[in-house]
């Protein structure tokens, strides 16, 4: 297992450069798997490592997509499976990690249904709140030329720049700042995690990013 989690790791670091969702980011959110896992009972503890490792492969693909028809949860997914085949991965083990990758994703309504992609879900969502969150937030702004602060209408956003669901993909990020994230996306965030320990974090970081605000 030791071997195989070190490939991943190398295959990975070649396919991801961007700032926020660098290889930093990756081992984050592995970690804090690692740490959400310890109270959970008969959970596949390779699949939440792996998942957790190629859950955002696909994501420097997605921001180059001009276009937005690319979803990096679900290109992830179909980038994963020959990366694991040739790990000799089982299919039942490659199919459950797929689906991990795939419901991992927060800006989609692909919905996480087992124990192990509700843990990789509540890990990626923990690590846009607190000081880490605040931090990559900036660094996201400044990689999209985006803005450090705007007032804006709200709703009147959600109509013209995330196609009338707060939830919808950003169409021109040159738009977007910190503090739209956080009131389309961020202060939901707590209401999205599903285990308990994910949610005992996610209200002191949560508190930490709106405080800040």
């Amino acid at each position: 297992m030791r071997q195989r989690i070190k490939e991943i790791k190398r295959i990975v670091e070649k396919e991801l450069s961007c700032s926020a969702h660098n290889m930093d980011h990756v081992n984050r959110v592995y970690n804090i798997c690692l740490h959400l896992m310890e109270d959970e009972k008969d959970i596949d503890k390779e699949v939440i490592q792996v998942a957790a490792l190629l859950h955002d492969i696909a994501r420097i693909r997605e921001d180059r997509d001009n276009r937005g028809n690319t979803d990096h949860a679900v290109l992830g997914a179909e980038m994963a499976e020959p990366i694991l085949k040739r790990l000799s991965f089982s299919e039942d083990k490659i199919k459950h990690i797929q689906d991990c990758i795939i419901t991992h994703r927060y800006r989609t309504n692909n919905r996480p249904k087992t124990k192990e992609a509700m843990i990789l879900f509540d890990a990626d969502k923990l690590d846009c709140l607190g000081a880490i969150g605040i931090a990559r937030s900036y660094m996201w702004t400044g990689k999209n030329d985006a803005k450090l602060y705007t007032d804006v209408d709200i709703d009147k956003y959600i109509k013209e720049n995330l196609g009338g669901d707060k939830k919808g993909r950003i169409q021109d990020k040159t738009k977007h700042s910190p503090v739209i994230d956080w009131k389309t996306k961020g202060r939901f965030i707590i209401d999205k995690l599903y285990t308990d320990k994910a949610k005992e974090i996610g209200k002191e970081r949560s508190l930490f990013f709106e405080n800040f605000l």
